[in-house]
């Protein structure tokens, strides 16, 4: 049986009470109505295996041939099975069997109302038919049919139970970075080192998707035999043969500081040995800006995407460093389409306190803002975590803020809680993030060994929409 519960807004505390079989007569009936929502297309899916395109696939949906449709059965049927388990008889009941016809097909936003009324009672057996009849929102019959079940002999009244709630994650956000890139020319790419598999993966799976033009740079015949130890083409792509990841590091910059690549892309050499050669006065890619990291968080239980900063890069920023390391998200927000972002400066507490350096710093950060100092967003804080994160949480404490609640950027004290803060989103919340650091002359890629596919892709989408910027200074990306 699937005991949905009754969709009308029954009260989970209410009393639930089955009618027995000495109560039951003939044309009694009960109902149950529901409206049919990609979440529950998505549990059916979950639950049943049943992965048909039909049913999840957006695609379909401009076909009318397929428009959200349901299996008829799954949908139709459980509804029925709802109100025989939950409704009439209810508690106790024993289902077994049924026969349905499935008239019409049951869509996405389809309002059912499954009907059952008693035809027939068996003494001696406590078996019971019922007429089944399932209507569309039109008062179409979508299915009818009998269904036959043996009712309860004992009485039962309890408390209903409380259904569990239930959260359907998703992994689909960063798809909208991949759409903004589809009319944007691939952008040429040095691959600094991509010496393992997760490396040279993640170059060719961003070039076959349409985001990077790689120049993979490294040993020559490292990479071809690394290539095809795992299947991987790199044919079509321009190879810099180099002896080792610190000449790898150097090669790439040099590429991107004669503009003959638009973004360089850590390959398996360290961090640090890539950032080394970005940040050379003389030959790296350094401006005005300091260099910071953005992680570009999709979080499944936050309506928008979440952009924290720095937790890669400064380790103990200064008053000053946070100033490029705020605007460098800004601008990076603004790329990505929110028009004004909305900045929220953490720190312990959400007041300023003399002991609490962040708290003055970010006290600092906002007179800046109001002074111009730092344009293009909103800017709040001190903020704590939770009424950053929380309008509830900010209306407890009394705190009235365009920001606290709604941040588009979350500006950390310092790497370390930075650091943690997105691993923690990443592995407890089931986040998606997206890296990269800014401030250079060309975004730079930096990927992770742990990183999976849809990870180096949004990274690459995210590089791509910053190089376009960056050839368009004008284009206002966000008004796409």
């Amino acid at each position: 049986m699937f005991p949905y519960g009754d969709a009308g807004g029954t009260d989970h505390a209410a009393m639930v009470e089955n009618v027995t079989f000495d109560e039951i007569f003939i044309g009694q009936c009960a109902s149950l109505s529901r409206e049919l929502t990609m979440t529950d297309i998505e549990l059916f899916a979950t639950v049943s295996g049943n992965i048909d395109p039909a049913h999840l696939d957006p695609k379909f949906a401009a076909d009318s041939r397929f428009q959200k449709v349901i299996g008829h059965g799954m949908w139709s049927g459980s509804l029925i099975s709802g109100v025989l388990g939950t409704h009439l008889p209810g508690a106790g009941t024993l289902y077994l069997g049924q026969n349905l016809r499935f008239r019409r097909p049951v869509g996405l936003g389809d309002v059912i109302t499954a009907t059952v009324t008693v035809t027939e009672k068996g003494a001696g057996n406590n078996v019971v038919v019922f007429n089944c009849v399932c209507v569309n929102q039109d008062g179409e019959v979508v299915t009818s049919g009998t269904a036959e079940v043996i009712a309860p002999t004992r009485k039962v009244r309890r408390t209903a139970y409380e259904l569990p709630q239930i959260q359907m994650i998703r992994h689909d956000k960063h798809d909208a970075l991949l759409h903004k890139c589809r009319a944007l020319p691939p952008v040429l790419t040095a691959v600094a080192h991509p010496c393992d598999e997760s490396s040279l993966r993640g170059a060719v799976e961003a070039a076959e998707a349409g985001l990077i033009e790689p120049i993979l740079i490294g040993p020559e015949g490292k990479l071809r035999a690394l290539a095809g130890l795992h299947g991987l083409d790199i044919e079509p792509y321009l190879i810099v043969n180099v002896e080792h990841s610190h000449a790898a590091a150097g090669a790439a910059v040099a590429l991107a500081r004669t503009g003959e690549a638009e973004a360089v892309m850590k390959g398996s050499l360290h961090t640090d040995e890539l950032m080394s050669a970005v940040v050379r006065k003389d030959s790296g890619l350094r401006t005005g800006r300091r260099l910071s990291h953005v992680f570009v968080m999709n979080v499944p239980t936050y309506p928008r995407a979440l952009l924290i900063t720095d937790a890669a890069i400064n380790i103990y920023p200064t008053l000053g460093d946070k100033v490029h390391i705020v605007q460098n998200a800004i601008d990076l927000a603004r790329v990505l389409g929110v028009e004004v972002p909305k900045v929220a400066i953490l720190s312990a507490v959400e007041t300023l306190n003399p002991k609490i350096e962040t708290t003055l710093q970010a006290a600092a950060l906002c007179k800046m803002a109001d002074r111009g100092q730092i344009t293009g967003g909103i800017l709040d804080g001190p903020l704590a975590f939770d009424n950053a994160i929380s309008i509830e949480a900010a209306r407890t404490k009394g705190i009235v803020s365009q920001v606290a609640g709604r941040p588009d950027i979350l500006l950390v004290p310092d790497l370390e809680a930075g650091n943690m803060l997105a691993k923690q989103l990443s592995f407890l919340a089931n986040a998606d993030a997206a890296g990269i650091v800014l401030g250079a002359r060309v975004p730079i890629i930096l990927t992770s060994r742990a990183d999976n596919v849809r990870t180096r892709l949004a990274s690459c989408a995210v590089a791509s929409l910053v190089a376009a910027s960056h050839r368009q200074p004008a284009l206002s990306l966000a008004a796409e």
